[in-house]
């Protein structure tokens, strides 16, 4: 395995569609760290073609799969990325745990799409101490809410009571300990069919969770909002104060109860490491960059296999106590 950062680390992409390509564009960005892509595994293969022709300008020659059985046994890699159909994930997970020669993992959110599947991951990942295996939920490394991470951190709003986030889960949260939640299919892929069946696809949600040191969070989501100045606000109250990150605007606002109004402050939060802002406004480019870390040695993964789990728990419940009308408890789902 490439431990070592003078050694080239070797990539592989399982599942090449648009994700697939923001991941190999997100790495030849990051050639600078003496990595490369060189396999690529999808059954389509128009999506294969536009993989290659994308390599290839950036003067890399691509080693092409159907399937991810071949590219794992052609052992061309030291790292894969698993950016597949979400359902695909589970199967492809296990093979490459169960491969003979170790290869570390980042793996697309989902980690999986049922709770079963998570855990039979995380139980066969636990076997592989020679792998790093990391769960892409890369909206906490853009700059406005890793500072708003920070201060959190740092205690700037003294215990935390609320969360809210519109859009998308929020990223560092304590245990739950049950979910409440409201929504619908109700604009969104109403009018598609695939294999005879029309999508469940829930485009709209309030989700509100509790979690065991009293804090609440709230996830607003909506998924016909195109009109939104910003994709992403979240929130975060104390008991001291209160602070919030906006996205793509790239602000942070913060202050105290004792400052007042008047008193609150607005920075920028900009990150000088990011070379490729891309379709997550640099965050991809932040978690390849904490994931090669880990894997050569240099820090841990940033999101683990529970980490992975839990997220799928969480929206396993939501979606329970959406089509239940009822409050769901953490412990029904895990």
């Amino acid at each position: 395995m490439a431990a070592n950062s003078s050694i080239t680390t070797k990539y592989g992409i399982v599942g090449i569609g648009m994700m697939g390509r923001e991941h190999l564009i997100n790495l030849h960005h990051l050639r600078h760290q003496n990595i490369s892509v060189v396999s690529i595994a999808d059954p389509h293969p128009p999506s294969q073609l536009l993989a290659v022709e994308l390599a290839r300008s950036f003067d890399w020659d691509l080693n092409v799969f159907s399937r991810h059985e071949e590219l794992l046994e052609s052992e061309t890699c030291d790292v894969i990325v698993v950016s597949s159909p979400n359902m695909t994930h589970h199967r492809i997970l296990m093979d490459i745990i169960a491969y003979p020669k170790p290869h570390h993992v980042l793996v697309e959110k989902p980690l999986c799409t049922t709770v079963s599947d998570c855990k039979e991951v995380v139980e066969a990942a636990k076997r592989r101490s020679d792998m790093v295996v990391q769960v892409g939920l890369e909206y906490r490394y853009m700059p406005p809410v890793a500072k708003l991470i920070e201060k959190v951190r740092g205690g700037e709003f003294g215990g935390v009571k609320m969360v809210a986030i519109r859009e998308h889960r929020f990223p560092f949260l304590v245990k739950p300990v049950c979910v409440m939640a409201s929504g619908g299919m109700d604009v969104n892929h109403k009018d598609e069919v695939y294999d005879g069946k029309v999508p469940d696809i829930i485009d709209n949600a309030y989700v509100i969770i509790e979690f065991d040191n009293g804090c609440r969070g709230m996830l607003d989501l909506c998924m016909f909002a195109e009109g939104s100045k910003n994709e992403q606000e979240i929130s975060v109250t104390g008991d001291f104060g209160k602070g919030e990150a906006l996205v793509p605007e790239g602000i942070v606002r913060f202050g105290s109860r004792v400052g007042g109004r008047e008193h609150v402050q607005t920075i920028k939060a900009e990150d000088a490491r990011i070379k490729y802002e891309g379709l997550h406004h640099g965050s991809s480019y932040l978690e390849h960059l904490v994931f090669l870390s880990a894997i050569r040695g240099e820090g841990r993964a940033a999101v683990d296999l529970e980490d992975g789990l839990m997220a799928v728990a969480m929206g396993v419940a939501a979606q329970l106590s959406i089509q239940e009308r009822r409050y769901v408890s953490m412990d029904e789902v895990l």
